[in-house]
């Protein structure tokens, strides 16, 4: 069950859609749909994250703990709205679009997919565009 939870403001429009659509990409990545979070937070709350849970004193967009079992994918993916919204800036893409990218990432990393190396960044990218489009 994919599910939407709010530590800021913020609210995902046409969550039903967003549901369907993660959970199609996991269909299609030959997985299975366990509990799947989505937490959708400020800065502030994802760097307190960031501190307590992976001692890194930095922002990001995106935190996910995975505590899948096989294929079956579980876990808590959270994200920063604020810095979701300075990366569209920043990269001149629409905010819903840089949404739909950190969304599609986080569970693309449940599906086993890494982005440390160049070539594991490009597959992720492939992929992160391939889901987009199928949204879109």
């Amino acid at each position: 069950m994919i599910s939407f939870n709010y530590e800021t403001d913020f609210k995902l429009s046409k969550a039903q859609d967003f549901s369907k659509w993660i959970s199609n990409v996991i269909v299609s990545e030959d997985c299975r749909e366990g509990d799947i979070n989505y937490i959708f937070c400020s800065d502030d709350y994802l760097h307190d994250i960031n501190l307590k849970y992976l001692n890194h004193d930095t922002l990001t967009d995106i935190i996910s703990f995975d505590y899948s079992v096989g294929k079956e994918l579980h876990g808590d993916i959270y994200i920063s709205i604020e810095r979701v919204a300075d990366n569209a800036k920043d990269f001149n893409v629409e905010f819903t679009e840089e949404l739909k990218r950190v969304m599609v990432h986080g569970v693309l990393h449940y599906c086993g997919y890494k982005d440390k190396s160049e070539s594991d960044k490009l597959t992720m990218r492939s992929k992160e565009d391939f889901y987009i489009n199928q949204l879109s």
